[in-house]
């Protein structure tokens, strides 16, 4: 399962590349870090778990990113549909590497399963 859900963000991860590549305005060096840029959004984890969960996962969610991507077509602002795009094609990668949106409990417990230690203490204890 894991396996086609890869397959299936990879494509959209592909589409994603191939719509930006449309986009009529010039990408630059710029374009690698703001790919990353999502991420700064677990800076809510500072806050608490629950925080944390809510603001990353606004950031990293796919509705949030079409609404963003529409609004830009709609009021004909490339950037804002770049920066859609953006949220879409990082939020892709991410669940290609098995990264999801978080649960409330902690970092580690995403809606794809669990990740780095949690996912470790998880083997351990069905072991």
């Amino acid at each position: 399962m894991k396996r086609s859900i890869a397959l299936e963000e990879a494509a959209q991860f592909a589409l994603t590349i191939l719509a930006i590549s449309q986009l009529p305005i010039s990408i630059h060096w710029w374009i690698v870090p703001a790919f990353f840029a999502p991420d700064l959004f677990a800076i809510g984890y500072l806050v608490n778990t629950k925080v944390g969960a809510f603001i990353y996962n606004l950031a990293h969610h796919k509705l949030v990113a079409i609404l963003v991507i529409v609004a830009g077509f709609y009021l004909k602002q490339p950037y804002c549909t770049l920066a859609g795009l953006i949220i879409y094609g990082h939020s892709s990668f991410d669940r290609i590497l098995g990264y999801g949106l978080k649960y409330n409990d902690s970092f580690g417990h995403t809606h794809l399963g669990y990740i780095g230690k949690e996912a470790y203490k998880n083997k351990l204890a069905d072991a």
